[in-house]
């Protein structure tokens, strides 16, 4: 047996609360009307799913969040007078007569109106008056109205409804081509002024009337159109996101702040929105949710030198900037700068068990990890130093290039190196079990670094042979570190992972796992944690992105290609929508249509456009790959720091741009 008030509940955090829903009236009137009995019979398990029903006619009951929204678009408030057009199943006429004085609606079809009349007497929702006719037309003897909301879209806003507006009136209503349409907001300055905003893309069934759409194009165009296409789905589906700098950006994101891990991607290491998202993001998770560890894809010395700023940890002996190493540019800018200082304002005002920390995950740095081993040893165990300067000795010569360390280990000797550094991880493993949590966090580092420094030395010695198993052993490496973080922070850490959507996303249903056999972060927290991890990439379709033509080469902007027709990409662009989140788990019909395998984009640090069928672009299911995407259509390049916005004290040196 379904328990509705649980289920209305549910509907108010997840669907509304959540998503931006703000007025009070709103909220409870939503939290009262059972939509339950506004369904066709057979539906009631659906009611409170955030999505369209069918119902008879050819029409819908539409999704609660856009009954919300249209609502407190309105600005209705107690004792107002309301037209609304378009009367269908009767819900949202219920949820504005539990807010407005009395509800005047207009239904075409007569059956319709009638199923909605014995509603509303069943529920004893006295203050509303049904009328069959023509929508389009208004009812000018029952005005003028304090609000008027219509649930159809018009290929314009009728004259006849902005006149029965009153002085400070609010009409809703979405306009557009049947396939799509833009929800304006159109109020009543004066006698002849109308101020009109723009609310965002909708999909609502066509208004026919005199002032509408003509009934006999509707049913051509209902016979051209069998089903609706892929960029139409998304359309429907899409949540517009807010302006980036807007709270209301991250609060999009709460539904996710119940998992463990919130792992969070991006389709290129060069584009301003991804960073300036995920900060958002992450911003929220921190202040509202108490997520404590931010684990990106960096190397763990360089990453460590921010975490002591951020946590007002003391800088130890460090002389050398981090991030020196390329790409400059992925770290350095001045997107992460600015979450940086926001992350020590913030722990400013934690205590020290409670503040967040800065971690990374990457594999890369050996030189900078052995020097960070050795450091520690100095410090507590010089005996202990000396032996492992002696152990790590046979690495040296390759600190520099470690890559050309794979050819040197077909030679002779590496399977020696490759014990020796081995041990003193253990022993350094050893040591952090036997301190216990309570050893403070110079242990971990020094404890990580020996981790990091056996991985490399593997690294870099199979990475020469090619193959999936440098890849496979990297993002493995990089899985342990995240799971080493959480048990160090303790059982109830929560974790936000930022790394590129060839990491976070599922490997197993892309390209890299069916035909290369490679797996990768995503693929194992979701192994590991099941539901308790969010997988959430991020895409785009065209603008400038800060990348390289080659490893170690300069930092260039380059204009980014529009996305190839059959790519995911391509059908995002093609929903006309520039900026939203899609919520797979919240749109079954979508998650369906997108299952097949479609090419998908992905820019490092390096973007060739002239072989960017090739280069860049892989197939895979989305749906499966992630639990939700960020689509940003247009896109600007990060910006590499400066010297003008460095501040004393931040451990990041200013970067020399060679190709701006």
């Amino acid at each position: 047996m379904i328990d509705f008030s649980r289920a209305r509940e549910r509907m108010i955090t997840s669907h509304l609360s959540r998503r931006g829903i703000r007025d009070r009236h709103v909220v409870e009137a939503m939290g009262v009307v059972p939509r339950e009995a506004f369904v066709d019979p057979g539906f009631e398990e659906f009611a409170y799913e955030d999505s369209a029903l069918s119902i008879s006619h050819g029409q819908t009951i539409s999704q609660p969040y856009i009954v919300a929204l249209m609502i407190e678009r309105a600005e209705v408030q107690p004792g107002d007078t309301v037209l609304e057009i378009g009367t269908g199943s009767g819900y949202a006429a219920a949820v504005l007569s539990r807010i407005a004085a009395y509800v005047y609606t207009i239904e075409r079809h007569a059956g319709l109106a009638e199923v909605a009349e014995r509603r509303f007497a069943e529920l004893r929702y006295g203050n509303i008056d049904v009328r069959v006719g023509d929508g389009t037309a208004g009812w000018p003897e029952a005005g003028p109205f304090d609000a008027i909301l219509v649930a159809a879209g018009g290929p314009e806003i009728p004259h006849a409804l902005k006149e029965q507006l009153d002085l400070g009136g609010h009409l809703v209503i979405p306009v557009g081509p049947p396939e799509e349409q833009r929800l304006m907001k159109v109020t009543r300055v004066n006698a002849t002024t109308f101020e009109e905003q723009d609310l965002g893309g909708v999909r609502f069934v066509p208004l026919v009337g005199e002032h509408g759409w003509h009934e006999e194009r509707v049913q051509s165009g209902a016979r051209l159109r069998a089903a609706p296409t892929l960029p139409e789905l998304v359309a429907e589906a899409a949540e517009p996101l807010p302006d980036l700098d807007d709270p209301a950006f991250g609060l999009l994101f709460d539904r996710f702040a119940g998992r463990r891990i919130v792992l969070l991607g991006e389709a290129s290491h060069g584009t301003s929105e991804f960073y300036r998202a995920r900060a958002a993001i992450t911003r929220r998770l921190i202040e509202e949710h108490g997520f404590t560890i931010v684990a990106v894809e960096a190397d763990w010395p360089d990453a460590a030198a921010v975490d002591r700023y951020v946590r007002h940890r003391s800088q130890g002996m460090r002389l050398d900037a981090p991030f020196q190493r390329f790409p400059t540019w992925m770290w350095r800018n001045r997107e992460v700068m600015d979450f940086v200082e926001w992350m020590r304002e913030h722990n400013g005002r934690r205590s020290l068990p409670d503040r967040a920390g800065f971690y990374g995950l990457d594999i890369y740095n050996m030189r900078g990890s052995i020097s960070a081993v050795l450091r520690y040893l100095d410090e507590t165990d010089p005996e202990a130093a000396a032996v492992a300067r002696e152990r790590y000795g046979c690495l040296t010569p390759w600190q520099n290039d470690p890559s050309t360390y794979g050819r040197a280990a077909m030679t002779a000797g590496f399977r020696k190196c490759e014990e020796a550094v081995v041990r003193q991880c253990r022993e350094l493993l050893e040591k952090q079990l036997e301190a216990g949590r309570d050893s403070g966090d110079e242990l971990l580092d020094a404890v990580q670094n020996a981790r990091l420094v056996a991985s490399a030395e593997r690294y870099y010695r199979i990475m020469y042979y090619a193959g999936a198993d440098s890849w496979n052993m990297r993002d493995t490496h990089m899985f342990e570190t995240l799971e080493h973080l959480l048990n160090a922070r303790g059982a109830r850490s929560k974790a936000v992972v930022w790394a590129h959507n060839s990491h976070i996303g599922d490997a197993r249903h892309t390209d890299m796992g069916t035909a290369r056999e490679e797996l990768n972060i995503g693929q194992l927290c979701r192994e590991r944690f099941g539901d308790q991890a969010a997988l959430i990439g991020f895409g785009t379709h065209g603008g400038h992105v800060a990348a390289a033509s080659d490893w170690d080469g300069d930092m260039e902007v380059k204009p980014i290609r529009p996305s190839l027709e059959g790519s995911y990409e391509r059908v995002m662009h093609d929903s006309g929508v520039g900026c939203f989140l899609i919520d797979f788990a919240r749109h079954a019909r979508l998650r369906d249509g997108l299952l097949k395998p479609l090419l998908e984009r992905f820019i490092g640090v390096i973007y060739r456009p002239d072989t960017e069928r090739f280069s860049h672009y892989a197939h895979a299911s989305l749906p499966r790959q992630f639990d939700a995407l960020v689509w940003f259509d247009q896109t600007t390049p990060v910006e590499p720091l400066g010297a003008q916005h460095i501040k004393a004290g931040v451990p990041v040196r200013p970067l020399r741009l060679v190709n701006p």
